[in-house]
């Protein structure tokens, strides 16, 4: 009987991190988006971002954030300090939310 080889890793040129931060830098993207870029999952995509903020402060830039809107009402949730996606509208009770984008401020 043979015996299995060990899979083989693929290699990659940069960390996750890295790959996140340049598809930041090319422009706004929700986290749902950079998820399917990257390959991972979008709760996953939201921890690393929480990494690439301070990053970037220690780099003297920002990491942006465009808050999310209620699509029903217009409702612009600017106080919010998570950055995934709500899931209710405080005022009018709706479920359709337009998520935050995320991008790099100079």
């Amino acid at each position: 009987m043979k015996e299995k080889e060990p899979p083989v890793p693929k290699e990659h040129a940069e960390t996750t991190r890295q790959a996140l931060l340049e598809a930041l830098r090319s422009g706004r993207s929700t986290a749902r988006a950079l998820a399917i870029t990257l390959g991972l999952r979008e709760k996953d995509v939201l921890a690393h971002l929480e990494h690439v903020a301070r990053s970037l402060a220690g780099q003297g830039s920002a990491l942006g954030v465009s808050p999310a809107t209620c699509l029903g009402c217009g409702y612009v949730f600017e106080d919010r300090r998570a950055l995934g996606r709500p899931s209710r509208c405080p005022r009018c009770k709706g479920e359709r939310i337009e998520a935050p984008k995320f991008f790099v401020e100079p």
